[in-house]
């Protein structure tokens, strides 16, 4: 276990030692006034005889004096028992508030890495004796706190905490892991449980089960009922862990790997999910010196008429190197991104520049003053604050707002679309079109396409690269071009790499497209040749 800090009590410990020095004094006192006596009366009558001796003036302070030195050695006994008492109790206090979670009594992070070390120790000293640890997450309890206040998601923390407990062993550990250094514990839902002694993985697996369906059951909190699911990561001893910080993050890892696979399931660590997560952290660390260093550049792609064949805009196209040289693909960097928060100040970047060089191709071409630039823009980055950015890239770069497409996904609108609401108004103030980027391989529900004023949608590359094959995907695609038209809004294509494409969406009556068959992305020396001769050099 960790040494328990020194506790100091700076009050009763002031006290005892005053009294210490009080008890010397009036022993020195004590005996210079003997010393006195003997000296002027002799020998030839006691100390006591003189003390007590009713015969002498000031029976009173003397015997004060006599008696002075065991009263204050009392009292000062006394003391030192009350502070030792007080530094016991401040000391176990203070034990509960380092080892134990306030919210819930249980263990805290701290505690249970030394239970943790504890079981490595000991399976280091015996070779049969096996240990899991069982991270489990709770799944979108952030939308509890937001939805029902922080004073509700604590008591259903109360509650979970209470239902673990019931269902381990007695030498089991249950504990709530909270980030160390979230002093408030607020948005704390992570529990972890160290099942010791056990005999097989199935055992592990049996409990896990269990724990998610206790953790299933509605709970009733504040007269509302809530339901809440967990993630659970699991991590075995039997991988050879020296350190209990190594276990508790490969198990964290799992969590996250439970998260991806769709929450409420478990997911158990092994060696390829310690080689995602090292990539993973050797990825965001490319990307975090990328922002440092701005190792960041935009390629662009036309998007074209149908019906002219005449080039309408161009597509913003986010590309990244590595410390290396090496170019990152945008499926493996730009989650990373989302997922660290690192796309804030990039999509910054990216509008800012997008912005500026669309400009600049205006001025250096006069005949395509009408061309626009079209920005995707994150989930994380679609909040209101987005109204200020895009603001800030226009008043810097000086480019009309009319010319800035922004495409945004369905997901976005589906987040939250309250927000999403109030930022489409205040982009429909500034001039600003809206596109619907990958339609129909999310959540497509049609009734949030007539609450917000898109200006277009863009055919997933999926359906149109189908669609000569596959009668399923022509359907989809012409029903997509009819509902666009009937709604007002504009269609582009994605993906379009044949001949035969083309003419199908010509058919259809498809506004736009973009892709290989006319151009891939460019980058900037590229884009000057193709506006300048009408064709990549």
């Amino acid at each position: 276990m960790s040494d328990i800090p020194q506790i100091k009590t700076p009050e009763y410990g002031l006290l005892s030692r005053l009294a210490t020095y009080t008890v010397i004094l009036a022993w020195i006192i004590l005996g210079l006034y003997i010393y006195n006596i003997t000296q002027e009366q002799g020998f030839t009558i006691t100390v006591l005889q003189h003390f007590l001796s009713i015969e002498q003036n000031g029976i009173k302070f003397h015997t004060l004096i006599l008696l002075a030195p065991f009263i204050l050695t009392l009292i000062s006994h006394l003391i030192d028992e009350r502070t030792k008492l007080i530094k016991k109790t401040t000391e176990l206090h203070l034990r509960q508030v380092t080892h134990y979670d306030l919210l819930t009594q249980l263990p805290n992070r701290a505690l249970f890495l030394d239970e943790i070390m504890a079981s490595i120790s000991r399976a280091q000293r015996q070779k049969d004796y096996m240990f899991a640890i069982l991270f489990l997450d709770l799944d979108r309890f952030k939308n509890v706190n937001d939805s029902l206040g922080h004073g509700v998601g604590d008591q259903l923390l109360m509650e979970i905490a209470g239902r673990l407990k019931k269902q381990i062993r007695p030498y089991d550990t249950v504990a709530r892991v909270a980030e160390p250094d979230t002093l408030a514990r607020f948005g704390g839902d992570e529990f972890a449980i160290l099942l010791s002694d056990v005999r097989n993985i199935m055992d592990v697996i049996s409990v896990a089960k269990r724990l998610q369906n206790i953790i299933k059951l509605s709970i009733n909190v504040s007269e509302r009922e809530v339901y809440i699911t967990a993630s659970i990561g699991i991590t075995i001893s039997r991988t050879g862990y020296e350190k209990p910080e190594d276990m508790l993050r490969d198990a964290d890892t799992a969590v996250f790997k439970a998260k991806e696979l769709g929450r409420d399931c478990y997911v158990i660590f092994d060696e390829t999910l310690h080689t995602e997560a090292t990539s993973y952290l050797k990825l965001e660390n490319n990307l975090r010196r990328a922002v440092e260093k701005n190792d960041f550049f935009l390629n662009y792609q036309p998007i074209i008429s149908c019906g002219a064949n005449e080039i309408a805009g161009f597509e913003a196209l986010l590309r990244c190197k590595c410390s290396e040289g090496k170019l990152i693909p945008p499926a493996e960097f730009i989650p990373v991104a989302e997922e660290t928060g690192l796309i804030i100040p990039i999509g910054r970047w990216v509008l800012s520049e997008a912005c500026r060089h669309m400009l600049i191709c205006h001025e250096q071409f006069p005949s395509f003053s009408r061309l626009a630039i079209s920005v995707n823009i994150s989930t994380r980055q679609f909040t209101l604050d987005i109204v200020d950015t895009i603001k800030q890239a226009l008043d810097e770069t000086g480019l009309s707002p009319d010319k800035l497409n922004l495409e945004i996904t369905e997901s976005v609108i589906m987040r939250n679309p309250e927000i999403a609401a109030a930022v489409f108004m205040k982009l429909k103030e500034l001039n600003i079109k809206v596109h619907m980027d990958d339609f129909g391989t999310g959540y497509s529900s049609l009734g949030y396409l007539h609450k917000f004023p898109l200006d277009a949608l863009k055919i997933d590359r999926s359906f149109v690269q189908a669609m000569c094959d596959n009668e399923w995907a022509m359907e989809i695609v012409k029903t997509i071009i009819s509902m666009a038209h009937n709604m007002k809004m504009e269609v582009i294509a994605e993906g379009v790499e044949a001949v035969n494409q083309l003419e199908e969406l010509r058919k259809l009556k498809c506004d736009y497209y973009q892709g290989y068959l006319f151009s891939k992305p460019l980058d900037k020396k590229d884009m000057a040749v193709l506006l300048e001769n009408g064709q990549v050099s």
